[in-house]
């Protein structure tokens, strides 16, 4: 009889999660907001967002975790309303575009048609 697998559990459900997980970390190591700044915005964000629904830690908690990047993006002015409105319309674009079980890629804007 094999033992038991004692491997831990993956940290990111889908790629996306890891991304933006590694997107805040790459914008706090270039000093653009304090790891207790994120962590006091993130907790307060997701406490509110535990208010209208359960959270299962997955998808919602990686959505909060991307809301409260944009909003921070908005603060900081590295972004605008316009700019993030943008960028998920053409993910959603790539997203559908792409067939199933195939890695989602944004077309080069700079490569031209």
């Amino acid at each position: 009889m094999a033992a038991p697998s004692h491997r831990p559990d993956p940290v990111f459900d889908s790629p996306w999660h890891a991304q933006v997980f590694a997107l805040v970390v790459h914008l706090n190591e270039r000093g653009l907001f304090t790891w207790p700044d994120w962590v006091a915005r993130f907790s307060s964000a997701l406490r509110q967002a535990g208010l209208s629904q359960a959270l299962n830690g997955g998808d919602d908690y990686f959505a909060v975790w991307l809301d409260t990047l944009e909003h921070v993006m908005l603060e900081q002015g590295l972004a605008g309303v316009e700019d993030l409105t943008d960028m998920k319309r053409a993910w959603e674009q790539a997203y559908v575009q792409t067939p199933h079980g195939e890695p989602v890629h944004l077309e080069d804007p700079s490569r031209g048609p």
